[in-house]
């Protein structure tokens, strides 16, 4: 879930709350990430991330599954965090590879098995290599799996073969965290997905992995290719910036972005209006007139058994 921002760049956690209640609600998306990638939580002080989560947590914590995002290149921070976190309530955890300092293996092992040991939360892992700059190695995902805590794997690694490899010798449950590869790593095994496309158009997502379970293949595919519009412009850059952008059109809360990231142009915000309509995205209060848009949500299943 995006962290929404009023003008002057403070976190809008009453908006953060309505946007909560409208993710899983009206989207029916299973649960939130809150403090992830999409919720920009490397420029999120850690008093902004607990008030954040527990205002998430006071809006839909009773029917979702709310994951606080702890995961940071440093582990004695990360577990401060993810204690944090418990104290506040979350479910559960997702913990990124540690980025820029590159660990080895071994060194990935020891942290999330530290944040695993320091908490009574299911945590989940983070693989995503492009941001990270090391992947997790599918020998050391089997490793991970035998602690008792360490649940699921948000899957950013883009690879099948190496996804259906891990699900062939763990328990671990895989959500897909490349929306372009929604379908096709359900096809291999995924329980769902943790998604950013998931902020507008959840109700299809839902939609898709219900036709998939079904036996409805062809159905599954149908939604698949026609939100492709979606996958493809909200990731014409930074998804924060064109997720904000799409939820400030269609008169939800979001905002602006904070430095160093930067708000979506009028050119970049004008073709991702042509992306909504191609796909046939209006939003709640439909799409704000074009002279007004300002240049300025996870589906996934509860761990470990989630759907959606």
């Amino acid at each position: 879930m995006v962290t929404p921002m009023a003008a002057d760049g403070s976190l809008d956690y009453d908006g953060a709350a309505r946007l909560a209640t409208y993710l899983v609600d009206e989207m029916r998306n299973d649960g939130l990430v809150i403090s992830g990638t999409t919720g920009e939580s490397p420029t999120t002080s850690d008093d902004e991330k607990d008030r954040l989560l527990r205002a998430v947590l006071e809006a839909v914590g009773d029917r979702a599954t709310v994951v606080a995002g702890v995961g940071t290149n440093d582990t004695a921070h990360t577990l401060e965090l993810a204690r944090a976190a418990e104290r506040a309530g979350a479910h559960a955890l997702l913990v990124v590879t540690p980025y820029y300092n590159k660990p080895p293996q071994e060194g990935l092992l020891r942290h999330f098995t530290a944040v695993a040991d320091t908490t009574r939360l299911p945590v989940m892992l983070y693989d995503i290599p492009p941001r990270s700059g090391v992947p997790i190695a599918s020998e050391t995902l089997v490793r991970l799996a035998e602690h008792p805590r360490i649940v699921a794997v948000k899957d950013a690694k883009d690879d099948l073969g190496a996804a259906s490899w891990v699900m062939d010798r763990t328990s671990l449950v895989f959500y897909c965290g490349s929306d372009m590869l929604n379908l096709p790593l359900l096809s291999v095994g995924a329980a769902g997905f943790v998604s950013v496309v998931g902020h507008v158009v959840g109700t299809d997502l839902k939609d898709m992995i219900d036709a998939f379970r079904s036996g409805d293949v062809a159905r599954a595919t149908a939604i698949h290719r026609r939100l492709l519009p979606v996958y493809t412009g909200l990731f014409r850059t930074q998804g924060v910036i064109t997720t904000k952008a799409v939820l400030n059109m269609i008169g939800l809360p979001g905002g602006p972005v904070r430095s160093p990231l930067a708000d979506a142009s009028a050119e970049l915000s004008a073709l991702l209006r042509e992306d909504l309509v191609a796909a046939g995205i209006k939003g709640p209060d439909g799409l704000a007139p074009e002279a007004s848009v300002p240049n300025s949500a996870v589906s996934f299943g509860s761990l470990p058994e989630g759907s959606a």
